[in-house]
């Protein structure tokens, strides 16, 4: 997959505000980090008045918590729509998650990786309802990727499940800091491996 495009619409009103926070917080949080956006770089870009953005969002940590429930409802962003593809048998989903590649903002030239991940690192502890709603999702994932594993065959899919959710993240993760894609070449082929010692070769 390539670079995912974050476009904040031009004002309307007050039509349509909390939309376009979160489309602010989504590009700059991916682009900058949470920590070094500020709220009147979030207001600038979202084409809104503080006022508006408090009346929608109390405190910078509720925004961060409305961001990662946002961004947890787009798959495509987190290169996990792979697992739900109806065209493919399991175990081409499960090799296809691999095929994804880290997703950014459309102007960025550094691979920012997950972006629950991200936040999970930046919360340190310090955002506990934005944490909670990162836990559940890798969480969710490794299930569905248990679930995945026993669609294709695997004699015990919560090892295989579990270790290709670590495949997947950890792929993810030196993709960030590497600023480089290619560990995901070597994640897929791993994956390969993975799945034909668990199941058989296809």
């Amino acid at each position: 997959m390539g670079t995912s495009e974050v476009t904040v619409a031009a004002p309307a009103g007050g039509r349509g505000a909390r939309q376009r926070i979160l489309r602010a917080a989504a590009e700059l949080f991916a682009s900058d980090g949470i920590h070094a956006t500020g709220i009147a770089k979030l207001t600038d870009v979202a084409h809104v008045s503080t006022r508006t953005l408090y009346q929608h969002f109390p405190s910078k940590e509720a925004l961060v918590s409305a961001y990662v429930q946002w961004i947890e409802s787009d798959e495509e962003l987190l290169a996990e729509s792979a697992l739900d593809r109806s065209d493919l048998s399991a175990r081409e989903r499960l090799l296809a998650l691999f095929a994804e590649r880290p997703a950014g903002p459309a102007s960025a030239t550094v691979v920012r990786g997950c972006p629950l991940h991200n936040t999970a690192v930046e919360a340190a502890g310090t955002m506990p309802e934005a944490a909670a709603v990162v836990e559940r999702h890798k969480r969710d994932l490794a299930a569905r990727l248990i679930k995945t594993a026993a669609e294709a065959g695997a004699r015990e899919p919560e090892v295989l499940g579990r270790r290709l959710a670590v495949l997947f993240e950890g792929a993810r993760a030196l993709s960030t800091s590497l600023n480089d894609a290619r560990p995901f070449e070597d994640a897929q082929e791993l994956a390969q491996a993975l799945i034909d010692a668990a199941a058989g070769p296809a």
